[in-house]
């Protein structure tokens, strides 16, 4: 595996491989890696001829006083684990190189990116889709892989790669979890042991929703409901939102009567975590 740091190195290493007919896939990620960051280099390392994963802690998906300069980082741990599943080029960028003196263009999925953590965290999206636009622009892969525990990012980046004409395949793997439920986050190394503790609340208050569901409860504020009193019970949690939404659009439904999003972000002590389900009735 080599590790390379140069924007233009980057170009060049993939520039080579696609002259030669090669498929790259590319893996975006902050770092900090777990298995679900695993299974998807694992997903990209069989279904292509090369395998890039980025290494890019964004600052402009960062709200000020935000987790940017505690955001858990360990470069020779993640390099291990990425030679370990056959990564080719670890993409390990500059944030001045990314971001040089004078950057000031954005991307705005609109609609999308105000929904749900969009709420929350405005200016989270535009800076998610400035930076996957830059590293798709930089790697150029045929296929990018992404995790469904951040469901609203994967829509929003499907859509810019709709919307702008990107020529490249989108592949989404399911949501990975920690024995107990809990999905793998790399702020899950925040929680202490009471608060991991709490934070199985928000696969339980997700099943629990499903459970109501797949029992024939239609009434979507009945569910955000049940979500709501069940992450109350923990002294530790607080919650930031809970949604029952379209999966395409993201809009807000008060009938369940297809295919719905469930989706929460709830604070355990300071660390905010989220989960997300797909449910048919």
């Amino acid at each position: 595996m080599k590790m390379v740091r140069s924007i233009q190195e980057m170009k060049q290493a993939a520039s080579s491989h696609r002259a030669g007919g090669a498929s790259i896939g590319l893996v975006p990620t902050m770092g900090y890696f777990h298995e679900g960051h695993l299974s998807l280099m694992r997903s990209a390392r069989s279904e292509n001829d090369m395998v890039v994963v980025s290494l890019f802690v964004n600052p402009i998906q960062f709200r000020p006083g935000e987790d940017l300069d505690r955001y858990p980082r360990d470069l020779n741990r993640d390099a291990e684990l990425a030679l370990g599943v056959g990564v080719d080029i670890l993409f390990v960028p500059e944030t001045a190189d990314i971001y040089p003196k004078g950057f000031c263009a954005k991307i705005s999925v609109e609609g999308l990116s105000d929904r749900l953590c969009g709420e929350s965290r405005p200016g989270h999206f535009q800076g998610v889709a400035t930076v996957v636009a830059k590293l798709f622009h930089i790697v150029q892969p045929r296929r990018a892989y992404f995790g469904l525990k951040d469901f609203q990012q994967t829509a929003v980046i499907r859509r810019m790669v709709e919307d702008l004409n990107f020529d490249i395949e989108i592949i989404t793997l399911p949501t990975v979890r920690e024995s107990d439920g809990l999905a793998m986050s790399s702020r899950n190394s925040y929680l202490s042991a009471e608060e991991r503790i709490s934070a199985r609340s928000l696969k339980e208050s997700l099943d629990l929703a499903v459970q109501r569901i797949k029992e024939g409860e239609r009434s979507a504020d009945r569910i955000r409901t049940i979500i709501r009193e069940r992450i109350a019970r923990e002294k530790l949690a607080r919650m930031d939102y809970v949604s029952v939404s379209s999966p395409e659009s993201l809009q807000e439904v008060s009938v369940i009567e297809g295919e719905v999003l469930v989706a929460l972000a709830v604070f355990v002590g300071r660390t905010r975590l989220i989960d997300n389900v797909l449910v048919h009735p």
